[in-house]
């Protein structure tokens, strides 16, 4: 496993993590990736660990906290000081609306701390904050009592879109942001986030590198979703269009579908300075096997990423609703 800086925090973090959005288990409506077992949920975080992988992003709103529970569970103890640990604060859970008043802030970090077993969190991120959040002066002192106090070491904003992720670190110097890259989606690299990332030295977090799995390529047009999937949300209309987009672009970089599609995936994101971590989801310990192994392959070619990034200027891979 190869190691980043995650931007100025002083932590180095695998360049391929764990996200653990999926572990949480099924939530309201359309929100997770339905059931789980927790068995399974453990045995994947304790491999991941024993594969290098050593950043983990979750969130108090993944399983309502429960996602926070399983990592708190299996890194306890001797191993919390072998692991970088992210989660998210402003949602608690999906049906309710976000608070990202200081008071409620405070109230979620502790909240997080006592699932995570843990006196203090590497980095609190807020999740998908809006502009007049950050620009509330309360907030900012609380994330600075939290860092003073110990409970917080660094603090980051995992932004809904990347404009949302400029704004955080242009106007408000978030040190860390998160925002989602991958083959189908360059939005970073187009809208010169990526290089305003570079440009400062701040920490960047790759999320959905998978684009929630379809860039494996084995996801096809008579696939069901389990009940609770977040992707029975989405229209057919843009199922259809990752499916055959990532049937397209796996022929131009050359990998056949699964684990060679998952590799290629990774690879491209990984070809990216700029990019402190990627954060594919993990349900298994052979999905985090795999996924850790990519490190060890090293980033696609040069030629190849400029082919990725071609398709992009001339396809649009999102659906807009009509």
């Amino acid at each position: 496993m190869n190691y980043r800086a995650l931007g100025q925090t002083g932590f180095r973090v695998s360049e391929i993590g764990f996200g653990a959005w999926g572990i949480g288990g099924r939530t309201v409506g359309h929100t997770s990736y339905g059931e789980t077992d927790d068995a399974t949920s453990l045995a994947a975080l304790s491999h991941a660990l024993d594969c290098g992988i050593t950043f983990f992003d979750t969130s108090s709103a993944y399983g309502e906290g429960h996602s926070e529970t399983l990592i708190g569970e299996a890194f306890s103890g001797s191993k919390r000081e072998k692991v970088v640990i992210a989660t998210k604060a402003g949602y608690d859970s999906w049906d309710r609306a976000p608070d990202f008043s200081a008071k409620a802030i405070e109230a979620s970090a502790d909240r997080s701390l006592k699932r995570l077993r843990s006196d203090y969190v590497d980095l609190l991120q807020l999740h998908n904050p809006p502009a007049e959040a950050l620009r509330d002066s309360g907030l900012r002192e609380t994330l600075e009592r939290l860092a003073a106090a110990g409970k917080v070491r660094a603090w980051g904003v995992s932004a809904k879109s990347p404009a949302e992720a400029m704004e955080a670190l242009v106007e408000f110097g978030a040190p860390v942001v998160q925002a989602n890259f991958n083959m189908m989606d360059v939005r970073i690299v187009e809208s010169g986030l990526l290089q305003e990332v570079e440009r400062r030295g701040a920490g960047f977090i790759g999320r959905t590198p998978l684009c929630f799995g379809f860039l494996s390529g084995a996801i096809g047009h008579d696939t069901i979703f389990p009940p609770g999937d977040h992707r029975l949300g989405w229209s057919r209309a843009q199922l259809g269009n990752w499916i055959d987009g990532a049937r397209d672009l796996l022929s131009t970089v050359g990998a056949q579908p699964g684990r060679e599609g998952v590799e290629s995936a990774l690879r491209f994101c990984l070809a990216f300075g700029g990019v402190s971590t990627i954060i594919p989801g993990i349900l298994t310990a052979a999905e985090a096997e795999v996924n850790a192994g990519v490190s060890r392959l090293g980033p696609l070619s040069a030629t190849t990423v400029t082919q990725v990034l071609a398709i992009n200027r001339t396809r649009q891979f999102f659906v807009r609703p009509s």
